[in-house]
Parts: structure tokens; sequence; C-alpha cells
């Protein structure tokens, strides 16, 4: 790990081309008297026209080109480039290709091929009576003013028939609603699968132990990178999980300016969750880096406003994204990390705790994954998942891409933490502690 840096926690100047999600902030200010639509899809928006700092056309073009040859042979790219997609992605994509590049930089594009005809028989499929309601009332927060609102329930919907054993969690509203803004409804679904199945294995079932896990590796590391700012959140008595479960499960949908949610969504997608990690130390440096800034919030309610009201133009994508990719966290310093609070679990459990599940950090993983799921020709994708039981027969031996030369990252193996009394099905999303978010 780094040396403790204190608030030099980013290390500015390693991405100076940084411009390309080719748009400005589009927080709502109400419909438009014609109710027309912005470049994000947003009823009203602001950001229906370029603005100031668009960068130009043939800039605009050259990326474009860089992106339809590398998608046009994906494989070969994944596989002996995938430096380059990752320096690519933190540039941003194009907007014009995002729906293209983001099912195939997650394996979306494998699940729907390998399951033809699934999305539509979940899609006219009847829901669970009790999910129906659920998602039903929580349709109006997520992106009222946006056009994509009518493919929402189905989507989730469809999930919670996909997978009845953890059915909905209200934090997967934000992470649909912009797949939906992208993407149709089917591509939408399987990218939402992989999301919650390969990136963030744990995360909306009922018990959500790998968030939990989550919250104590990011204290962890706020005690390593910022520890003046960790002694006064230990201070004022602000935990992890009284802000970290917003930005985490929603993937920041709900936390910072869209243009820039697309930019880290461009890397999370080809990074992994590590990226989320970066994400959310800047945003405690940025709101808690100064002696000032931390006089000004002596206690727990002054604490929690400032991580809320980061001043916006500290969060637009040119200025804010450089710093979440200069933060010194390597994908060795958080699997360190998360081995470290693994260790932990067993002596403070008071019954053992289950088997390990899979956790694919990063996308060359992810990409190895997505090449088993192609070979194995099963009716519906083999995906990691949480595996609480060995599996009865030996799975197939895995196929290795040819990389020339290159690793892919292995498997992190991380235990769920012991199981906790969770809410009856019909009653998760109002007890969720999401709601005092939302």
């Amino acid at each position: 790990m780094a040396q403790a840096l204190g608030e030099d926690l980013a290390q500015p100047g390693e991405l100076q081309d940084d411009s390309s999600s080719l748009g400005s902030d589009s927080e709502l200010s109400g419909p438009g008297p014609y109710r027309q639509a912005d470049r994000y899809g947003f009823i009203g928006g602001s950001a229906a026209e370029p603005g100031p700092g668009h960068p130009p056309a043939d800039l605009i073009r050259q990326r474009e080109m860089k992106w339809v040859e590398m998608t046009s042979h994906w494989e070969k790219t994944m596989s002996r480039r995938y430096k380059k997609v990752k320096m690519q992605c933190r540039k941003g994509i194009p907007s014009a290709l995002r729906a293209r590049c983001w099912p195939l930089l997650c394996g979306a594009h494998v699940c729907q091929k390998n399951s033809p005809g699934t999305y539509q028989n979940l899609a006219e499929a009847p829901g669970d009576p009790q999910w129906m309601e659920t998602i039903g009332r929580d349709l109006h927060r997520q992106f009222p003013l946006h056009e994509m609102q009518q493919g929402l329930l189905q989507v989730l919907k469809a999930y919670t028939l996909y997978r009845p054993e953890q059915g909905y969690c209200q934090a997967q509203g934000p992470v649909a609603a912009v797949l939906l803004m992208h993407l149709p409804p089917e591509e939408a679904f399987w990218c939402l699968v992989q999301i919650c199945e390969v990136y963030l294995p744990g995360y909306y079932g009922p018990h959500m132990e790998a968030v939990r896990l989550d919250a104590e590796v990011f204290m962890a590391l706020l005690r390593r990178l910022l520890p003046r700012v960790h002694k006064h959140l230990q201070k004022v008595g602000v935990g992890p999980l009284l802000y970290l479960p917003e930005w985490f499960l929603c993937l920041f949908a709900r936390s910072l300016p869209f243009p820039t949610v697309l930019r880290v969504w461009d890397a999370f997608l080809s990074e992994g969750v590590k990226v989320l990690f970066r994400v959310g130390l800047t945003l405690v440096r940025l709101a808690l880096g100064t002696t000032e800034q931390r006089l000004a919030c002596p206690g727990l309610l002054e604490t929690l406003g400032a991580l809320r009201s980061i001043p916006p133009a500290q969060l637009q994508e040119e200025v804010f994204m450089p710093q979440v990719h200069g933060v010194a966290l390597s994908e060795q310093d958080l699997q360190r990390e998360i081995k470290a609070q693994l260790a932990q679990l067993p002596a403070s459990a008071s019954e053992p705790p289950p088997r390990p599940q899979a956790r694919l950090p990063g996308a060359p993983a992810i990409f190895e994954a997505q090449q088993l799921a192609g070979t194995r020709g099963s009716p519906r994708p083999e995906v990691p998942r949480i595996v609480v039981q060995p599996p009865e027969e030996p799975r197939p031996p895995r196929r290795k891409p040819q990389t020339r030369g290159k690793t892919f990252h292995g498997l992190l193996t991380r235990s769920r933490g012991p199981p906790i009394e969770s809410p009856t099905r019909s009653h998760r999303s109002s007890t969720s502690f999401l709601d005092t978010r939302f």
C-alpha cells in the first residue's frame, strides 16, 4: 500500500486529456414548456446543446473511430490490448458509442447471446405482486423527468423473476435507470445482471454482506490514505454505513452530476470495483480534506452535510475524474486490504461464516468469465455468484484467453459475514437504510 499521504490522496497530472462525455451538468430545473429532452434524455434538462468546453468535431470523430476499431475485434482487443481499453475508458467513451461499448465491457452481450428469448419471457410473465407493489412505489424516485421511465418497471420485474431468491433491492432502480438511458430494455437487463452478479456480488441480496465488508475496507483505506480525515470521522461518529451505501449501491448515480456519473461508469465497467473506492476517497477528500473544512463540521450532522454538499464545480467531469484516477490505490492494495478485513471476521462471528464467494475486481478477470460463459454451452450463462456450498460435480477446467505473456487478475476470494436478521420480503425496501438518503 502506498504510504499514508495525509491530505495528498490524489496524484494530479496522471491524465491530462480527460474530456469526452461531451456534455455539462444535467441537473434538472423543471420540465420545459415543450418537454424537450436534452442529449442525455432528461426532459427539460440543461444539456441539450454542447457547452463552451465541447471538444471539436475532429477530436470527437477521432475518438469514435478508435472505439469502432476496438469493438470490431473485441476479443482480440481485450486479450491483447486491455491497457489501451482501460485508458480510453478513463478518457471517456464517446456518447454515441456507449450503447455499443457498455454491454461489451461487462459481458452482457455474451449473456444475451446465450439466452435468446429469456428476457422476453421474463418481461411477459406476471411478476410477484409484492415485488411489483414495491417497485411501483419506487418508480417516481428514479429520474422521474426522464423519457425512459416506461421501461424501468419491466427491467426490474424481470430481474426479480430471474433471481427470485434475491428479489428487488431499492438501489437497483437508479442503476437500471442509467442503463435504460443508453440501452434497449433487453440489453439493459443483461447489463444489470452482470453488475449485480459479476461486479458487485452480495451487494443487492437481503443481507448486503459485501456492502458491509466494503464499508470496513473503505474505512481502513481512509485510515491509511487520509489519516486526519479518518480521525475526524471517528471523533464525530460518522461511520461509513451512513454515507457509503448510497454511493456504492447506486454507483454514484444520485451523488454526482450526470456527465460525471457516465465517466465513472465508463471506468467502473472497465476496471471494476476499485473505481468505486477511488471515487469515494476523492469525495471524502474534497469534503473534509482541509483543516478549515473539518473545523466547520464539529458534529455528525455537519459532517454528513459536507459529504453531500460538495460544490458542483469541483464535481465536473474535467476537474473530478483526473483526481479519481490519480488516487494512490492499486488493485493489489485493495485485495490486500480486503483480505485483511476478512481475516478479522471469524474472530467476531458467533458461528463459522459460509464458504467464500467469488469476486471479480477487474475487467481482465471479467473478460475471462465472459469467455468461459461463451464456451460452456449452458442454456443460461453461468456467472460468478455467492457460493454457499461447493458444487456436487467438478466444473470443466478454465480455458485461459490468449494474452501474449500478459496475465489476468485472479479471482479474489472473499467470505461473507455472519447473516443478520432481515425484514420480510414485502418490507425490505421501506426499512432499508437507503430510505434516509433518497
